[in-house]
């Protein structure tokens, strides 16, 4: 699953439209649209997402062994 795809499906579940993430990010939809359209997003940027609605967001790479890093 791509982030944007990611993205619409964190919107679906906390009740929200994309325009509304765009709205509580500060951005437009069309400026939201065209990052989701290119997967241009920076961690800094997920982070955000997830405070904007009210989760939260991890990141790490996990070993053959299980192990996160």
């Amino acid at each position: 699953m791509t982030i944007s795809e990611q993205i619409k499906v964190l919107c679906v579940r906390s009740n929200i439209s994309v325009s509304e993430l765009a709205r509580r990010l500060g951005t437009t939809p069309q400026n939201l649209a065209s990052k989701m359209k290119w997967e241009s997003f920076t961690v800094h940027d997920l982070e955000y997402m997830a405070e904007a609605v009210g989760c939260s967001f991890e990141r790490h790479f996990v070993l053959p062994n299980g192990e996160k890093v």
